[in-house]
């Protein structure tokens, strides 16, 4: 049996004077305090109140009992305040994962923004595309991007974003400027996640595996080497802002980009989830919802 049951229905008839007031300040039956406080003296082998037919009087020792609980009630209470405190101000560390372009460009923004709300809590981001393991890392939750196969974590979408593909106007001056997917078989392309790049061809999704003798899994190093006319990259529209707004690069097979690039907010499936973390999730999704 539980050692604590009882002890708030006893410091209750102990506070209010008898059983059918405490029942009132405890919002339920009277035959359920009494039938509590009788079970609990029992457990303590000892009488903890005096009863007449008129009134009810702590014993000696269910004073002192009474100042015991009471001291544990207390001391409950402040700890589930200071608990609601430290939640409500989000202490701590959150431990995020998340590689790319897109990440350090856009979600390492909206983090900043997340902790200017909550200036005692820490965040550490991890660039890093590598596989994570929630428990051992210490990774409350990842950004990835594409296609996800673990079954054991919970993936909600963030973002969707266009593709494009991109070349460097001295690269097409030089190569050529394809106008079908299929022709960068013969071109060498800047390849940042994968080797298979998805295209829209007559209204369905074709894969082209392409090559090249640059690879980057850093979204803004496989742009610079775009830049540089080390050939023809495709990714995430966004990535390309700054160059094609300085006319560095030029979109290439427009008709045929794919809108199928989406980002993923990657976390533990598990029961009780750190506020931090469920916070953070939360901000995310609202900070991109219109993205």
């Amino acid at each position: 049996m539980d050692s604590f049951e009882g002890i708030f229905e006893f410091v209750a008839v102990a506070e209010s004077g008898g059983f059918s007031s405490a029942a009132k300040v405890l919002n339920c039956s009277t035959s359920h305090i009494s039938r509590q406080v009788a079970r609990l003296e029992q457990r303590v082998g000892c009488s903890l109140f005096a009863r007449t037919t008129r009134q009810i009087n702590l014993t000696e020792s269910g004073t002192f009992y009474y100042q015991q609980s009471k001291q544990l009630i207390t001391g409950l209470q402040q700890a589930n305040e200071q608990l609601a405190q430290q939640q409500f101000n989000l202490s701590g560390t959150l431990r995020v994962s998340a590689a790319g372009g897109f990440a350090e460009n856009y979600i390492a923004p909206a983090l900043m923004e997340f902790a200017k709300l909550h200036p005692e809590l820490s965040i550490d981001i991890d660039f890093n595309s590598r596989m994570v393991n929630f428990v051992e890392d210490g990774i409350d939750f990842a950004i990835r991007y594409g296609e996800l196969n673990d079954s054991n974590l919970i993936a909600r979408k963030l973002v969707s974003r266009s593709m494009m593909a991109v070349a460097s106007p001295a690269y097409l001056k030089k190569y050529g400027t394809p106008t079908h997917p299929l022709q960068l078989k013969q071109h060498n392309c800047v390849i940042a996640n994968n080797d298979n790049w998805v295209f829209q061809i007559d209204g369905t999704k074709h894969t082209i595996k392409v090559k090249g003798n640059w690879r980057s899994n850093n979204a803004n190093v496989v742009v610079s080497a775009c830049v540089a006319g080390l050939g023809i990259a495709y990714m995430p529209q966004r990535t390309f802002d700054s160059a094609l707004s300085e006319h560095t690069l030029t979109p290439v097979l427009a008709p045929f980009w794919s809108s199928g690039a989406t980002s993923w907010i990657v976390y533990q499936n598990r029961q009780f989830q750190p506020l931090r973390t469920r916070l953070a999730i939360e901000f995310l999704l609202k900070y991109f919802e219109h993205y």
